[in-house]
């Protein structure tokens, strides 16, 4: 109880800081993705967060909206722009969630926040992910990020959950910026971005 206090000061104070830092970046990137996108360079997602209650995420739009002669939208590969893979390749479009996090709605560390619609696929101890703000980064993101199963990527999740600390959380920042150096466990291993959730 007490650490999710201090934790809550650190996360605004630090969140607000990275994005002030941040600030040329974040323009000069929607500034690019506006050109390249043809259109606008964020886009904003219903995300569940702590409780499965849902709010709004902000990000980086990476992918272009082309669609085929039948109105489908083109594979994720064929929509992602070479300035979109930078983005991604650089976790640069995670820096928009500064916002999610200052508003509270976020924690810089904790379990990613996922769509609204796998809520009802969740076993019991799956939904246990919940019991704690969603993060930009956290323990799943360190040990592989979308290169492991959804399985293996829930159970880091509950893991975390029940051992959430302040040195956990200090070491996750460390091997988060080990892993954007080395630009590991981006894409998994069957395509660009994490298959989608079916259900155990």
């Amino acid at each position: 109880m007490l650490y999710s206090i201090v934790k809550r000061f650190f996360d605004f104070v630090f969140s607000s800081m990275a994005f002030v830092v941040l600030l040329p970046v974040f323009l000069i990137i929607s500034i690019l993705l506006f050109f390249v996108n043809k259109g606008n360079p964020l886009f904003f997602q219903l995300r569940p967060g702590k409780n499965g209650k849902i709010f709004k995420i902000f990000k980086f739009k990476t992918m272009t909206d082309q669609r085929d002669k039948n109105g489908m939208l083109l594979p994720d590969e064929a929509r992602l722009t070479a300035v979109g893979k930078f983005v991604r390749k650089t976790s640069i479009d995670e820096i928009p969630q500064l916002l999610n996090v200052i508003k509270g709605e976020m924690s810089l560390i904790g379990p990613r926040p996922l769509l609204p619609e796998y809520l009802a696929l969740y076993s019991d101890e799956q939904h246990r992910r919940h019991e704690v703000k969603p993060g930009i980064t956290g323990w799943a993101q360190v040990n592989g990020r979308n290169a492991i199963s959804w399985k293996q990527k829930f159970e880091y999740d509950v893991w975390y959950v029940d051992h959430v600390n302040f040195w956990l959380d200090l070491k996750i920042i460390g091997l988060t910026i080990k892993k954007i150096l080395i630009r590991e466990g981006i894409s998994s291993a069957t395509s660009l971005t994490m298959e989608k959730f079916k259900g155990n």
